[in-house]
């Protein structure tokens, strides 16, 4: 029996189904004018015709064009092989008369169908004729050299004839101005002379230069002055020959003894800066490309005069300086935008080589500084040197960049990338720099100490400099304050007041509430970090054995958990740092068990102490609990117990009646909480003993206890004890069943266990899905219990 719905409810039902049919109505329309637009022909009163097999749509699988291209291709392609072969081996059986009328024919006639071509409309076809023609006019020169010529040299008329061909191909070209072939191959084909004929002069070094550079020159003339088919081209050409003048006025600068016989370099470099330049004033494309090859081809040319009697390192300064200069240029309007943006792009390339090479070596000078580890507390280590002979020079060069980059900082303010650089390079150079000077040990360690603290301040104000700088500068403070700190272990008094210093300007920092969030984070693991180190000096001081130190480092986490909401927002990343602290003192007191027991002990007193409070009850209840734990099995172990029954379970009584306590007031209460201590307490244990034990007593005692627990779960619907009997029962018939396995696995043939795996990787594979949904319902059904 249908019961009515209300009218409202009905009322809007209707109208979500009208909707719908409209949408579905819409659409069919639209689909139906698409295909009787022509997309798939259509006959009236016989419906859609259907497409041939294998042709969709009945479309052709290529082009008219396409295929009209190909085979013109592949036709210009077999003619030019066939004039090689005719030229190159059946040349000799024709006499000369015979020689020369066959190709001045043939070239003629290749030369002169294109233009009967056209007027037919057949461009494509005078195109690929063209091609072949001009392929001839090449093999006609060369045959005229082989047999008319043959004493010439041969670079020189390669010169000659590619001038001459260049010349002759234009003139095609402009008479035929609708093909495309001819005027770029006579612009290419210009790009030879001069080279040429430099290299049959016997021209090497800048002559060979100069002569790239004139005909690049020529190539940016043509490509400025004429816009047209040929600019690309013209482009392409005088960027590539430009390229190899630069490339050699930079070798031959490069390989000069003095500054005299620098300067035809530096002419070089020169004239082919003014070229970029004025090619960047008008080129509409890529001028900032242009500018900045320029830019360095102007640094090259001053620098290396300058350079030539300075030691490397100085010369690199020089180098920097001219480069810095050119962001000068941002300050100009008069010039061009392509044009400041590549000066500027040239002076920063410059500097970041400079920057990278000295923070090459400044890393390479800090890193000597470790050599403190090998004798700690020995106040033997000298202060690293510089074995390079660099000097100052480094330092020099980080500082200038640095100023640089922070000056376009405040040019650029959208910009964060320079005030980076410049924190970072003002750092490294400011750190180096008493090293450099050779001051005592003392002054080195106090100055770097102050450089430091001053880029941690500088990272807590972020919020005016910028989020960028902010971090670059909380980065070098870490970074200076791992390296002070190893190099205050090379005396007693140096260690701790270098450790006490940055101790307690993180937590300075760390509470210092106008910085940003991740700061004072930092800050705040920092300072436990520094603590704790701390502790493990003093107890190094002490000279107590290493285990021994653990107490001390206990003190930090158990400060942390003291202090707790007085720390604020730093108190998540304090205690997470409080929490390594307290694995560093377990690792310490591996060494001794019985100590490492009572350190297990102190810190579950510690986390018990953090979980008196609601709000890290669930984070620090768990762990205080497996560290008792913990630290119950180690003291029974250091004692030698064998039966940690007989201690283990007056506990597990006495925490299940807790528990039993607990969920009677608070029927909510889940059962980890309520009898997971408990449980663990004596299956954990005495399951890790069944494994060593080779009666039969304790694994039967352990499984019918686990047995027991595993049914009182499943019947009271409880997770904790369903899951801790359940695995102790699996770990106990493991046990029971582990001697039988081995001895099957070492009956069976060698080859049976692999092809048993493989069956049933095949198996578990086939059914994967299934045992997903399985595993997934088993889970569901677990998180159902309490």
């Amino acid at each position: 029996m249908e019961i009515p719905l209300p009218p409202a409810e009905e009322l809007a039902l209707i109208d979500r189904e009208l909707f719908q049919l409209d949408a579905r109505r819409h659409y069919l329309l639209g689909r139906r004018e698409w295909l009787l637009r022509g997309q798939v022909p259509f006959v009236w009163g016989g419906g859609v015709q259907p497409a041939r097999p294998g042709r969709p749509d009945g479309a052709a699988e290529a082009s008219a064009p396409s295929a009209q291209n190909v085979l013109l291709v592949l036709g210009a392609v077999l003619l030019a092989v066939a004039a090689l072969a005719f030229t190159l081996v059946s040349w000799g059986s024709l006499g000369i008369a015979g020689r020369g009328a066959v190709l001045a024919a043939v070239t003629a006639a290749a030369l002169g169908t294109p233009a009967a071509l056209l007027r037919r409309g057949l461009r494509s076809t005078a195109e690929a004729v063209a091609a072949v023609g001009l392929l001839l006019t090449v093999l006609d020169a060369y045959a005229l050299y082989a047999v008319g010529m043959p004493e010439v040299d041969g670079l020189a008329y390669a010169a000659g004839t590619a001038a001459v061909l260049a010349a002759l191909w234009a003139g095609y070209g402009l008479a035929l101005a609708r093909l495309r072939t001819p005027l770029p191959a006579a612009l290419l084909t210009a790009q030879l002379p001069l080279p040429l004929a430099a290299l049959a002069a016997g021209a090497a070094g800048l002559d060979l230069g100069w002569a790239l550079l004139v005909t690049a020159a020529l190539d940016a003339g043509l490509a400025l002055r004429r816009p047209g088919r040929l600019t690309p081209w013209a482009a392409v050409a005088g960027s590539v020959l430009g390229g190899a003048a630069l490339l050699t006025g930079l070798a031959e600068s490069a390989a000069a003894g003095s500054a005299g016989m620098a300067l035809g370099s530096s002419a070089l470099l020169a004239a082919a800066a003014a070229l970029g330049v004025a090619v960047a004033w008008r080129a509409a494309r890529a001028g900032a490309v242009f500018a900045a090859a320029g830019a360095l081809a102007a640094v090259a040319a001053v620098g290396g005069p300058l350079t030539r009697e300075l030691r490397p390192s100085w010369a690199a300064v020089v180098y920097l300086v001219l480069a810095l200069a050119l962001f000068g240029a941002l300050r100009v309007p008069a010039l061009p935008g392509a044009v400041r943006r590549g000066l500027a792009w040239a002076g920063a390339g410059v500097a970041a080589l400079e920057a990278v090479s000295a923070l090459a070596w400044v890393a390479a000078l800090l890193a000597g500084g470790a050599r403190v580890l090998a004798q700690v507390w020995s106040a033997t280590t000298p202060p690293p040197a510089d074995d390079s002979g660099a000097g100052a020079a480094p330092v020099v060069a980080l500082l200038l960049t640095a100023a640089a980059a922070w000056w376009l900082a405040r040019m650029l303010p959208g910009r964060t990338e320079p005030g980076v650089a410049a924190v970072a390079l003002g750092w490294a150079g400011l750190f180096s720099a008493p090293v450099v000077l050779g001051l005592p040990a003392g002054a080195v360690l106090a100055a770097q100490l102050a450089v430091v603290l001053a880029a941690g301040a500088l990272a807590l104000r972020s919020a005016s400099i910028g989020a960028g700088p902010g971090i670059a500068a909380g980065a070098c403070a870490l970074a200076g304050a791992v390296s002070v700190s190893v190099a205050a272990l090379d005396g007693r008094l140096a260690t701790f007041a270098v450790l006490g210093i940055l101790g307690a300007a993180w937590a300075a920092a760390a509470a210092y509430r106008p910085a940003p969030a991740w700061a004072r984070a930092g800050a705040a693991v920092l300072a436990v970090g520094y603590a704790a180190l701390l502790a493990v000096a003093l107890g190094a001081l002490l000279e107590r054995p290493v285990a021994w130190w653990a107490l001390l480092v206990l003190a930090v986490p158990a400060a942390v958990a003291a202090l707790g909401p007085r720390l604020g927002s730093a108190r998540v990343p304090a205690e997470a740092a409080a929490g390594g602290a307290g694995l560093l003192a377990v690792a310490l007191a591996t060494g001794d068990v019985p100590v490492l027991a009572l350190v297990l002990a102190l810190a579950g007193v510690v986390c018990a102490g953090a979980a008196v409070r609601s709000e890290r009850r669930a984070a620090a209840g768990w762990p205080a609990g497996v560290l008792f734990l913990a630290a119950t099995w180690v003291r029974l172990a250091a004692s030698g117990v064998t039966v940690p029954e007989a201690y283990t379970l007056p506990v597990t009584a006495a925490a299940l009646a807790v528990g039993f306590a607990r969920r009677r007031r608070d029927p909510e209460a889940r059962s980890w909480t309520a009898y997971g201590p408990g449980l663990a307490a004596t299956l954990l244990p005495s399951t890790l003993a069944v494994w060593g034990d080779p009666h039969w007593l304790r694994p039967l005692l352990l499984g019918i206890a686990a047995l027991a627990v595993t049914l009182a779960g499943a019947r009271r619907r409880l997770q904790a004890p369903l899951v801790l009997g359940g695995a102790a029962l699996a770990a106990v018939a493991l046990h029971e069943l582990t001697p039988y396995v081995v001895q099957v696995v070492d009956a069976l043939p060698r080859w049976l266990p692999p092809a048993l795996a493989g069956l049933l990787l095949l198996a578990v594979g086939a059914t994967y899905e299934k045992r997903l949904r399985d595993a997934r319902r088993l889970r569901e059904a677990i998180g159902r219990l309490k």
